[in-house]
């Protein structure tokens, strides 16, 4: 079968196309879509193809259509390949109304009279279809339901069976499954059963069944690949929290390392050397910057490895006299002083360059063992001693640790002090006289006793331990005791004694590692000025740090009392003043 591109006839053969196409071109040709007439024919197919491209699309697709269908439809009943002939009837029902004429004479010859009626039945079918059309503007519909008959061809719901067109379907339904259709048989008495998850009534209980699983599997699938879509997402989420919690730890692990080496650096435990190394460095520096000279270098160099060898400090960095100049001073001047109270003699040692930086815990004991070595009390447990170098100091802890005092705090600095910068503080001071036998206390001001973080108590904690009795007493008064090591973060001093002002506040007198023997020197003229103990005198509001540790000494240890005191050390605690 031949189907005719402009009118949409059909012939058997071809001499019949050629005599239907002849009459065509005799004839005036017009454009199915927009009725542009007096064209020759290739003119008119060179104007569909450009102007109307889209409407032409339509109808090839059209015939893609009747070609599957008349090549597979020899045997089918008359019905169906007239529905199929209405669809391509109708859409080239423009040509076709045009050439009426021209339809009627290019009939097949040979065709039976059932087709004759059958081409009738097209042209009046396509008059009403152009009717229709006109009626019509948007053609979006027509595309759509050629392309639903493309490729959404129907499929049966009770066996799945794909057929053709819908009037197939419907043919196939009401003969395959007469008794699953909604209106059962007249006749028939069985129950009906609706369909829970889709309204289809089922006559039989067994295929209702059967149609429910094909849900259920359904459901079961798209579920299952939601369960594994979920699986997998669960999955991802775990490995990035893993890997979030991977790098979160490492992040604080190197945080924690960097601190720990701050700490080691900060304290002295980073193995960079200890007091000689430091002291060659620094002496090196000084050097190579001009501001030393080399024969100096030399000379410093073999002072410091005598006094290493001997173990006592060489008295470069010590300053003496300064507590006779500070009695001279208040005796004479000093008018808003009211009373002072001073420790015993004491030298004063600051740090050098192989200590400067982490070595104000040893130069404060150093100050604290100069005035016991002149206090006639304590010559027995310090017969035939001199005031140590550092290493030494470091050489005489890690002694008093072996013999078992302050095992915690031995721990703490790895058994080791020697050949390191590391600090110390007032548990080391208290161990290392306890082991000389010398009898002192530390006493912890662990918390603010005053307004704006201020320490009153300490004040008046120091000026009972220097003073038994302030009425009737001197203006100058040279106590027996020792000074007092004063501990705080990052730092140690020692006070050497105490002013009561004439508005009866309270002024401590210390001595700062931290200051050079040309600072220290100017207390020691003969009209030292007031201006001068601006320096030394630190009031109440000047020490404002959260923690304070003092060491006073209070005399001599027997052999017994020193023993029973290395066994308390094992839980040894400060005596905290609240």
């Amino acid at each position: 079968m031949l189907s005719c591109d402009i009118c949409g006839e059909t012939v058997t053969s071809e001499p019949d196309m050629k005599a239907h196409l002849i009459v065509h071109m005799e004839d005036d040709v017009i454009c199915p879509f927009c009725k542009l007439s007096g064209v020759s024919y290739d003119e008119m197919c060179f104007h569909i193809e450009t102007a109307h491209f889209e409407q032409n699309e339509l109808e090839r697709n059209i015939e893609r259509i009747n070609s599957v269908q008349y090549g597979t439809s020899d045997n089918r009943t008359d019905s169906t390949l007239q529905c199929r002939m209405e669809v391509n009837s109708s859409i080239h029902s423009a040509c076709a109304s045009n050439h009426p004429k021209i339809l009627a004479q290019s009939l097949p010859k040979e065709g039976s009279l059932k087709h004759k009626g059958f081409h009738s039945e097209n042209v009046t079918e396509s008059r009403k279809f152009l009717k229709s059309k006109e009626k019509q503007s948007d053609l979006t519909k027509i595309k759509g339901s050629i392309y639903e008959t493309m490729y959404s061809p129907p499929e049966c719901p009770f066996c799945g069976k794909i057929e053709d067109c819908s009037q197939d379907m419907e043919t196939h339904v009401k003969t395959k499954h007469t008794n699953l259709l909604d209106t059962p048989l007249e006749d028939c008495d069985e129950p009906l059963y609706d369909c829970p998850m889709c309204g289809l009534i089922c006559t039989n209980y067994h295929i209702l069944q059967e149609h429910v699983d094909l849900h259920l599997e359904e459901s079961g699938f798209g579920q299952g690949m939601d369960r594994v879509q979920c699986s997998r997402d669960l999955e991802l989420a775990q490995q990035l929290q893993q890997e979030e919690d991977r790098k979160r730890r490492s992040e604080e692990s190197r945080q924690e390392m960097e601190e720990f080496r701050k700490l080691q650096r900060q304290y002295g435990l980073d193995n960079s050397g200890g007091y000689k190394q430091q002291q060659l460095r620094n002496m090196e520096i000084e050097v190579n910057r001009g501001k030393m000279h080399p024969s100096e270098f030399h000379r410093r160099k073999a002072d410091m490895m005598e006094s290493l060898a001997i173990g006592i400090d060489d008295g470069k960095t010590k300053t003496s006299g300064i507590m006779e100049a500070l009695y001279r001073y208040y005796q004479n001047a000093a008018t808003d002083v009211r009373r002072v109270w001073l420790s015993t003699v004491v030298d004063h040692f600051h740090s050098s360059f192989g200590d400067k930086g982490w070595g104000c815990g040893y130069r404060n004991f150093q100050m604290l063992l100069s005035s016991l070595l002149q206090n006639d009390a304590y010559g027995d447990c310090l017969k035939d001693m001199s005031v140590p170098c550092i290493p030494k100091i470091q050489s005489m802890i890690e002694d008093a640790w072996k013999e078992g005092f302050d095992p915690q705090g031995a721990s703490q600095l790895n058994n080791r002090l020697q050949g390191t910068k590391a600090w110390i503080g007032a548990c080391e001071v208290y161990t290392l006289l306890t082991s000389l036998r010398i009898k002192c206390r530390i006493i912890d001001f662990h918390k603010s006793t005053g307004p704006l973080g201020t320490h009153p108590r300490l004040f008046e904690w120091i000026l009972n331990y220097y003073s038994s009795e302030r009425e009737g007493s001197p203006k100058v008064v040279c106590t027996s005791k020792p000074p007092i090591y004063l501990q705080h973060q990052g730092h140690s001093r020692t006070i050497v004694g105490i002013e009561e002002r004439k508005n009866r506040t309270l002024c401590l007198l210390i001595f700062d590692p931290g200051w050079p023997s040309r600072d220290m020197q100017k207390f020691l003229k003969q009209d030292m000025e007031a201006s001068s103990l601006k320096q030394l005198r630190k009031f109440v509001g000047n020490l404002k740090h959260k923690q304070y540790q003092i060491v006073a000494v209070e005399g001599v240890l027997s052999s017994e009392e020193k023993i029973a005191r290395r066994q308390a050390s094992q839980v040894f605690t400060a005596e905290k003043i609240p």
